[in-house]
């Protein structure tokens, strides 16, 4: 018995939630990470945080790629401007499905839920 509820899924990559640890896992261009949920909403803020208009507009090499750091996951992802576009994609899916669960719990049982 599996105990990872589908999130969201892109051509990219796979958000679950994981019953028994309380975590996000996230499958992404071969890259493993599991967060606790604060360390997901942080993460995810600081994949958005990356400019991708200069990303864009640069023509400098140093504007290829950019390093994010997964202290949560001990990972340092390097993202192309493609990647991060599918990352923010999963992440915002991922998000909305956490804060609708979220709500519908709610709701449903009449008692706050942890997000």
């Amino acid at each position: 018995m599996t105990h990872l509820t589908e999130l969201y899924t892109n051509a990219k990559g796979t958000a679950c939630q994981c019953d028994r640890s309380a975590r996000i896992m996230i499958e992404f261009g071969g890259y493993k990470m599991a967060f606790k949920i604060n360390d997901f909403f942080l993460f995810k803020c600081k994949v958005d945080s990356v400019d991708l208009h200069a990303m864009i507009f640069n023509l400098s090499d140093e504007y290829d790629f950019e390093v994010i750091e997964a202290p949560q996951a001990n990972l340092s992802l390097k993202l192309t401007l493609c990647d991060l576009v599918h990352l923010r994609d999963l992440l915002a899916g991922a998000k909305f499905m956490i804060e609708l669960n979220s709500l519908l719990y709610e709701r449903i049982y009449n008692v706050p839920a942890y997000v």
